[in-house]
């Protein structure tokens, strides 16, 4: 029988105290790394964290797997004491599968993240994702269900896309607040928006205000669009917001939220490091497609970029950056604080 006991909440990992918090202690909002479909793994959470990000997320999990698969427990969650203060996101569609799946998490976690807010066509079809914010009743009785079992022992977040006719994302909102949700998070696009189309600040505005209005110091996180350290104050300023998330900003440049205008190489030595020390924690694919998004960033030489994409194995990758690049391991003088990275040979640029 595994644990099912929670962690204990105290203050410096308590994800609603952070949200609540920061803009008095810290004097910005808080920052938070959200999910990102296998790209939010440990390596790159501890990553995150070394860049004064608050509160990371991981993948989205799909509960029915999760709770009835070994191996896909092995494969979707691994984690360790330093990766706190930590929100499992979840795709869930029915309470018996959610009861189940934070009963597994909860001792490793801080929070549960559901997720409302996925449009990928497969996940909708079976009721999880945006289609949860088509069906309150359902998003509501999941809200319930953990937060009667757990109370404030375990956090619960519901993660939200906006519908075209905001009165009806403002009374889902109050739905959920009524059901026990410690925060909400608000994605300012519809299920149909594309990423390129820039955020809805300003339905983000309207519903925070809303929500509010309904539950006074109720907190709010705004969602999208987050890719540079103006946007954190920027964002929160317009949408009066408590906390701002970034995913494909992070992604690109983990330290954005130390003002890093692009992604320093000291933060490929971290994530490198970080992504060994941990027993090669993430597939070789995912490891070079990270890398491939931080070194795009930096501006490395597009030829470059070429190279790095035509390894094969993590032996490949490693020997073509000490070929390339001055990659200090973690007991060199300097390691992870170079700015610009510092090339072999002058004329492999």
């Amino acid at each position: 029988m595994y644990n099912t006991t929670p962690k204990p909440l105290l203050k410096e990992n308590d994800p609603l105290y952070i949200i609540q918090s920061r803009k008095t202690t810290h004097n910005r909002p808080a920052t938070i790394a959200g999910p990102m479909v296998r790209y939010s793994k440990l390596p790159f959470r501890q990553t995150c964290r070394d860049y004064s990000v608050d509160i990371v997320y991981t993948p989205m999990i799909l509960a029915r797997e999760f709770v009835r698969n070994k191996n896909a427990r092995l494969s979707d969650f691994s984690t360790n004491s330093k990766d706190t203060p930590l929100i499992v996101q979840v795709g869930v569609n029915n309470v018996s599968d959610i009861l189940k799946f934070a009963d597994m998490v909860a001792p490793y976690c801080d929070g549960i993240g559901i997720n409302c807010g996925c449009p990928i066509k497969e996940q909708v079809r079976e009721g999880i994702g945006c289609a949860l914010i088509y069906n309150p009743d359902l998003i509501c009785s999941l809200v319930k269900a953990v937060k009667e079992k757990y109370h404030d022992k375990l956090r619960l977040e519901t993660k939200i896309r906006i519908h075209d006719d905001l009165n009806q994302t403002i009374e889902l909102c109050k739905k959920i607040i009524d059901s026990g949700a410690d925060w909400i998070t608000i994605h300012g696009r519809t299920r149909t928006t594309r990423s390129s189309t820039p955020v809805n600040l300003e339905a983000i505005k309207t519903i925070t205000a809303a929500i509010k209005d309904y539950k006074p110091n109720y907190p709010v996180v705004a969602n999208g669009d987050c890719f540079q350290y103006k946007d954190l104050f920027e964002i929160s300023k317009i949408t009066n917001t408590d906390a701002v998330m970034s995913v494909r900003g992070v992604l690109a440049n983990p330290s954005l939220f130390e003002n890093h205008l692009k992604c320093p190489w000291g933060c490929i030595e971290i994530f490198i490091n970080w992504s060994f020390e941990y027993n090669n924690g993430i597939p070789f694919q995912l490891f070079q497609h990270h890398l491939f998004c931080m070194m795009e960033n930096m501006m490395i030489p597009k030829h470059l970029i070429k190279q790095l994409m035509e390894t094969r194995t993590y032996s490949q990758l490693i020997d073509w950056i000490d070929e390339t690049f001055i990659l200090k391991r973690i007991d060199d003088p300097g390691f992870g604080q170079s700015i610009e990275p510092t090339y072999r040979q002058i004329k492999s640029i």
